[in-house]
């Protein structure tokens, strides 16, 4: 077949394409590959695809170009026909090749035939770093007696955990062929073997897991049941006497708000606008985020933090920004050295009586009278703000803010003003927030606070090849080493690492609270490679980023490179963007975090994963975030973060600020410690309900028998955006929206708004300190080791032991790979559904209640999508909070209710990304839905509309294609981002041309690709 093979001739291509297709085929065969690498073909096949390439400037004989290609490529399946590919220089030949194809869109088949191989001969790159586990340690109170973390510590300290050695064994690579060759035979016949099948390990039954003598413990988190408010002053008073038997004998307890805060019972949670500017200057400073209001260094120490809020009150209506305060901040440290009272207000936003827009104020008189951040409130400890940019703010860019922010691009209907951020209780809070690091910088943006900016900002379109760019891109590192300046600039395992001087050269920083970023490597002049931090006692999980950057230039184009990333596909393929924040645009009060980067794409790359990262699988590799960003303002500090940042400083201000908020005499508002963390950080518990209209027995017998709403949020300290979801849940239930006051008298809720807090703190992806996920401890938590888990168990077996079981439960989360807000819940006979046993699911019968509140949410929440809930119940799940509440609690409303990281595509936000506006809408709309819900449940509770629970009409009935429904894309969804090649050696490549030709960075293939091979041999060989 070699012989009839030969260089450009017109006569005989027809036999020519078939002879190619033929000896492709034939060096599939490890033996033929052999053979071919041992006769010198590698680089008799590279000089002949260069002599085609090189007389075919019509391109009439595309498919020759390619069947040589392929003999290449199945030559490449081997170790030695790789390594004779890069001895005969395959890589500069076929990068060139492929680059002077670049402008013809017929020839991308070529193309991407050709990054295949590429790909696929690149050396495999070892990460650099010294080893994989965390640049944090933190040493356990007790090691697990099995699993990865008892591994992990079980590890010889000399062995290089980062990559695994080389192995030259060609027979593994055949056996790792077959395997996978053998997987994609089980996808085309495909059977979900996760799906729990069996009915009796399906059936609900009620366990409590611990005696009722152990479980009393729990009685304190719930003095509701025994309060009988009699010292309280309630609302009104009814005729009806205090039954004297009755048993309400118990604790008082009595929301701590003090008095003078209850006239603030009236602000609306979400902001409301003003008549006059004064009063909302006066309040604002308790309702909307502080744009950095700093005192000079020579402040005084005042008495109290209620002092300061007096003063603050006489903020005047103009505040200023100068070059002296810029200077004067300039790495300010907030330590109690100041002596004067003096200090500046940089911007204000005001919110308009009619409309949403932004209006910027700004003039140049010191406001003599607030000090906003007293040296008082750091006695004992030093908490640092991170390096201010020192460029101040350009009066022209000024005039600018004020034209785009009153109303040019398009307002969303949602008040802007946040009523609980405050940047002095933030510091105070910082101050009692123990971290690994012991970080000492406070994070610009979770000092300034975020707002929603006032435009939609749209799914990002990916451009054509813009995946092929990048890869080419990454080859030529290896065909120009000499361009590469491969210069570490931050790097935490060198705590001597030196800080970049020269002024073209980006510094970086991640020491502050939810911070992730380990090590920054200069590629190019504006190219670095970015790695992230594992999660602690762990040796993976990378994935949330969080980090500062400063020392940039405007009109240049910055190229960041994330490149341990370990998930096979991210949403950032199909148009989301990270998120930036500014603080020159903070400063000039826009304090926004919002989606920039262009020429995003997320990719294999070729640093390899060692088996003892991969779970024991070798050959895996990581894989790679890009994105490339143009800053918009000179020696700007700037933060890029995964998603927005919601630290656990951050959640205890909001729960400190809507307890003082609130109006005691209306809302019952309670927060508990439910426990300490592995790190000495406190869990807190929240009960929201409405007080008793009176202390009569009636209204204390409606109040105690509420039923119970049981919520929970960020177990997983990456999905960020399920704390603003529940910070949109929180708002609501403490705001005086009728439907609110309707809903706290309808139930009690016990909510844990953070169930990881040590993971949040120390910018984890998705453990907590113990190095496990705790949503996979729910089945049996250790106490020791993952105490908040442990003891939201017990509350809700408490609950069950009293017989007062919650009537939802629903833990928040974010979906990295789905778009829009959905549910997942647990059903026997859906679950059964999904398999092939179909016949014992016939006569199940259940109650169809579990899908009652997600369709109402499909009918009121915007963003809300029912054809992605699943309510089927896996095997791999069974340890997870949703399955467990369900299982042995015996809770029916079950749901794990996760948020999109990147945005919808339906409904009202089709076409937009998710912002943080988005999410609190859901938080409240979650609670609507809940009021509907108690509507619904009558005497006749689960006597439903018909139409509302048509399961056998509505009921996802796709077969999935996946192993779990609840992890990866179901079918209605969008499809998963295919790669253009798995080049790690293992791959199986029967499938891989059609890819390249047809997906590989999913664009449209010509229609001549869609040829059968004898088709397009008639077209173009006739």
């Amino acid at each position: 077949m070699f012989k009839i093979i030969g260089p450009f001739s017109k006569k005989n291509t027809s036999l020519m394409k078939v002879a190619l297709d033929t000896l492709a085929a034939l060096l599939k065969s490890k033996t033929n590959a052999r053979r071919a690498v041992d006769r010198g073909y590698v680089q008799v096949l590279l000089t002949i695809y260069v002599d085609w390439h090189r007389h075919d400037s019509r391109h009439r004989y595309m498919l020759i170009r390619k069947g040589v290609l392929q003999c290449i490529k199945s030559v490449t399946n081997i170790k030695l026909g790789r390594k004779a590919f890069i001895d005969a220089n395959g890589m500069k030949i076929l990068y060139n090749t492929s680059q002077e194809c670049l402008a013809v869109r017929t020839l991308d088949p070529l193309v991407n035939t050709s990054s295949l191989i590429m790909r696929k001969c690149f050396p495999k790159n070892r990460l650099p770093l010294p080893t994989i586990k965390s640049a944090f340690h933190f040493q356990l109170p007790v090691i697990p007696a099995s699993g990865p973390v008892a591994q992990l510590y079980n590890l010889p300290p000399d062995v290089d955990d980062v990559v695994d050695e080389s192995d030259d064994n060609d027979d593994a690579e055949t056996e790792s062929e077959v395997e996978t060759e053998n997987d994609d035979d089980k996808d085309q016949h495909f059977k979900n073997d996760d799906i729990e099948t069996d009915i009796n390990k399906l059936k609900p039954s009620q366990e409590l897991g611990r005696p009722m003598e152990e479980l009393k413990m729990y009685e304190q988190f719930f003095p509701e049941l025994s309060e009988n408010f009699q010292e309280c002053d309630l609302v009104s008073k009814e005729p009806k006497p205090l039954v004297p038997h009755a048993n309400l004998s118990g604790p008082i307890v009595v929301p701590t708000a003090e008095e003078e805060h209850s006239a603030e019972a009236n602000w609306s949670t979400k902001g409301v606008a003003l008549k006059e500017r004064n009063t909302l200057l006066t309040e604002e400073c308790n309702r909307r985020p502080a744009f950095l209001e700093l005192p000079r260094r020579d402040t005084i120490i005042d008495n109290s933090l209620h002092q300061q809020n007096d003063q603050r009150n006489l903020l005047s209506s103009c505040q200023c920004l100068s070059q002296e305060i810029v200077r004067d901040l300039d790495r300010i440290s907030l330590q109690n050295t100041a002596k004067n009272d003096q200090c500046y207000g940089i911007g204000s936003v005001i919110k308009k009586e009619t409309k949403t827009s932004l209006t910027t104020l700004a003039c140049g008189t010191p406001c003599k009278h607030v000090s906003p951040c007293r040296s008082s409130l750091f006695e004992g400890s030093s908490v640092q703000l991170g390096k201010l940019c020192c460029t101040g703010v350009d009066s022209e860019e000024e005039e600018d803010s004020r034209s785009n922010s009153s109303g040019e691009k398009v307002m969303l209907e949602v008040s802007d003003v946040s009523p609980v951020h405050d940047c002095d209780l933030y510091i105070e809070m910082v101050k009692t927030t123990k971290s690994i690091p012991e970080y000492s910088e406070v994070a610009y943006p979770d000092y300034f606070g975020h707002i929603p900016p006032p435009f939609k900002e749209p799914i990002l379109e990916r451009p054509y090849g813009v995946q092929r760019t990048k890869i080419s891109q990454d080859i030529e590192r290896l065909i120009y080493q000499n361009d590469i300046i491969d210069r570490v600039v931050y790097d935490l395992d060198n705590l001597s690492c030196p800080v970049p001087e020269e002024a073209d050269v980006l510094k970086f920083n991640s020491k502050f609270e939810s911070g992730n970023l380990r090590k920054v490597i200069q590629i190019r002049k504006n190219e670095y490679d970015l790695i992230l931090n594992s999660d602690i006692n762990s040796n993976h999980y990378h994935q949330w980023f969080y980090f500062e950057v400063s020392g940039m230039k405007t009109g240049v184009g910055y190229r960041f490179n994330i490149i341990n990333c370990e998930k096979s596909n991210s949403q950032f393929n199909y148009g989301m963007q990270p998120l930036m924040y500014s603080v020159q645009e903070a400063l000039k009060s826009r304090p926004f975090w919002t989606r920039v980067g262009m020429d995003i794409c997320y990719y294999k790359n070729h640093f390899s994963r060692s088996s003892i990262a991969a779970g024991g699988q070798k050959g895996k590799s990581y894989y790679t975030i890009t994105f490339t960003v143009t800053f918009q303002h000179k020696d700007d500090v700037c933060y890029f973060a995964y998603h927005y940042p919601y630290t656990y400083s951050t959640l205890k201000m909001h729960l400190q600020k809507l307890e003082s908020m609130h109006n005691p005499q209306q809302i019952y508002f309670r927060q508990d410690v439910l426990c300490e963390t592995l790190a000495g950080n406190s869990c807190p518990l929240v009960t929201i309900t409405a007080m008793p209209e009176s202390n009569y027995y009636e209204h204390i017998c409606q109040f105690r028998n509420r039923p119970y709403i049981f919520l929970s949020a960020r177990v997983h300290p990456g999905e960020t955006n399920a704390s603003w979801v529940m910070k949109g849940t929180l708002e609501y239930l403490m705001s005086n929206n009728p439907g609110a006051q309707c809903l706290r008298e309808s139930y009690i809720f016990k909510i844990i708004p953070m169930l990881n807090p040590d993971g949040v703190i120390n910018g984890n992806h998705r453990c907590s300190l113990s190095g496990e996920d705790l949503n996979r401890q729910w089945q049996n938590p250790n106490p020791d080791l993952h105490p908040t888990i442990y003891h939201a168990k017990g509350l809700l077996q408490y609950l069950a032991a009293i017989k007062r079981l919650p009537l939802v439960y629903c833990d928040y989360h974010g979906h990295s790979r789905k778009k829009n807000v959905f549910m997942y819940g647990c059903s026997i006979k859906e679950t059964m559904w999904h398999t092939n046993v179909n016949s014992a699911s016939c006569d199940l019968m259940e109650d169809p209640g579990y899908r009652a509140l997600p369709k109402i949410l499909s009918q009121t929440a915007p963003a809300f999508c029912m054809g992605s809930c699943s309510f089927v119940v896996e095997k791999s799940k069974e340890s997870t909070a949703r399955v467990v509440v369900w299982r042995e609690i015996g809770v029916q409303r079950s749901y794990t209710m996760e948020s999109t990281l990147c945005g919808c595509d339906q409904g009202k936000y089709k076409g937009l990304q998710i912002g943080t506006r988005e999410l609190e809408e859901m938080g409240a709309k979650f609670c609507v839905g809940l009021l509907r819900l108690k509507k619904m449940a009558s005497a006749l509770e689960y006597n439903l509309p018909s139409n509302l629970l048509d399961i056998e009409n509505e009921l996802i009935e796709s077969s999935c294609k996946v192993t779990s429904p609840t992890t990866y894309v179901l079918d209605e969804d969008e499809p998963r981002f295919l790669e253009e090649v798995d080049y790690s050696a293992e791959s199986n490549d029967d499938q891989d041309i059609e890819l390249a030709d047809n997906a590989g960075d999913y664009e449209a293939a010509n229609p001549e690709d869609q040829l059968s091979d004898s088709d397009s041999t008639r077209v173009l060989l006739s």
